[in-house]
């Protein structure tokens, strides 16, 4: 049908009409959303544009608010997202529902874009790394750091810190047994070898000893960690081992204390507690807190299931765990899940596998920062193999599973008053 010239007309003075009223950009975080994961990168960068933006916890998905900016929807249109331009009454309506004491939503502001670190080797490792590859893909910018920078003090300027899969005990991930031969290991204990000598380590255990100490430390002065698969449990295992010689002659050059399963201090570690370490150094597993090696689950089976918790009084984990799905597929990892016989008391589980006893995402406190572990290696990657190719996020822009990611990374950024509420 032709419309006539005073029909056009008359519609878009309602669209420039409707335009004039806009006050602000939902961003919502349901099932109607085409793109989570890079929705999370058009909010920081409203936050690093110095913009205001609020988190609306509970609220189809876990939404966010913006005031409206033709930018912001600009950004949205470049990187297909799906937003919905509402007029103030609307943003307040909205609002006011969140506040309600009958509902368990709650809106937070988001402050400043945090700045964000990656702990991870400068050499090119035969695997991937989930979060680099969700930064990458979302948009959200990062600096690369490892050993030489922790050691001269560079870890103040970041607000955020993510731990690479790595291994803080000295083994180099016990990858020895398979791959003692192949040219990356080999480059790998050299590179580390060198580093540790170079920043005045006579062993690289030593020297990774005293990288877990000063991302405690920042930790505890408020900073924010994030942690998965080998480098959550291989840190407390760290941490707890401090003074033992725990590295097989395979690794350092000289035997383990055969006595170290009976010298752990478990006060020392931030997770987990009374757990055995694998005495067999050509075993891929370091000790009875993962349960890869033990659990009896197979693929379609796989699942972990987010614990919903209070937005008004518990707004941390809330945030935490805001997602449009609250069954999350299970992915395998060196450490896939945690054995929750071994995990502290006074952590919080926000995500786990009751029936088989696993815990797959697990948050704390120390001093006045926070962290975080999630089990596993790469949520849309069931069994990462060394070597395999990346995942391509473009076949997965809905992946409930990185959105936990994501969720941490903003996580910073909320008005810190509050969070403590």
């Amino acid at each position: 049908m032709k419309l006539s010239p005073l029909t056009i007309i008359i519609l878009l003075a309602l669209v420039l009409g409707i335009k004039s009223q806009a006050a602000s950009i939902l961003i919502p975080m349901d099932e109607s959303q085409t793109n989570h994961l890079k929705a999370y990168g058009v909010t920081y960068w409203v936050l690093q544009n110095n913009l205001e933006a609020q988190w609306l916890l509970n609220y189809r998905g876990g939404s966010f608010l913006t005031d409206y900016h033709k930018e912001i929807e600009t950004e949205c249109i470049v990187r297909g997202i799906s937003y919905e331009v509402i007029a103030d009454v609307q943003a307040q309506v909205i609002l006011t529902e969140i506040a309600s004491d009958e509902v368990n939503m709650d809106a937070v502001k988001l402050e400043k874009a945090p700045k964000i670190a990656v702990y991870s080797p400068k050499d090119k490792l035969p695997w991937d790394d989930a979060v680099t590859l969700v930064l990458t893909y979302a948009e959200i910018p990062y600096d690369i750091i490892y050993d030489a920078e922790i050691v001269h003090g560079d870890l103040v300027k970041y607000d955020w810190l993510h731990l690479h899969h790595e291994d803080f005990t000295g083994q180099y991930g016990k990858f020895y047994a398979a791959y003692q031969n192949m040219a990356w290991y080999r480059n790998q204990v050299y590179n580390a070898e060198k580093e540790a000598a170079e920043l005045g380590f006579v062993k690289v255990s030593e020297l990774k000893l005293f990288v877990a100490h000063t991302i405690k430390e920042y930790v505890s002065k408020g900073g924010f960690l994030f942690a998965m698969c080998s480098a959550t449990d291989s840190y407390d295992i760290s941490l707890s081992a401090a003074g033992i010689d725990i590295c097989e002659s395979m690794f350092d050059g000289d035997p383990a204390d055969p006595d170290f399963n009976k010298k752990l201090d478990f006060t020392k570690t931030f997770a987990f507690r009374n757990f055995k370490l694998s005495q067999n150094p050509y075993e891929y597993e370091f000790s009875d807190i993962d349960v890869t090696t033990s659990r009896k689950v197979v693929e379609n089976d796989d699942f972990f299931t987010l614990f919903e918790f209070s937005a008004k009084w518990d707004p941390i984990p809330t945030m935490l765990c805001q997602n449009h799905s609250s069954i999350i597929k299970g992915f395998m990892g060196q450490t896939t899940a945690f054995n929750k016989a071994v995990i502290k008391p006074e952590v919080l589980v926000m995500g786990e596998y009751k029936a088989v006893g696993e815990a797959r995402y697990i948050h704390g406190e120390l001093g006045n920062g926070t962290w975080s572990f999630y089990g596993g290696h790469d949520p849309e990657d069931y069994r990462h193999f060394v070597g395999d190719e990346p995942t391509s996020l473009d076949l997965h822009p809905n992946s409930p599973g990185y959105r936990l990611i994501l969720n941490n990374i903003l996580f910073p950024a909320a008005k810190k008053k509050k969070l403590k509420t």
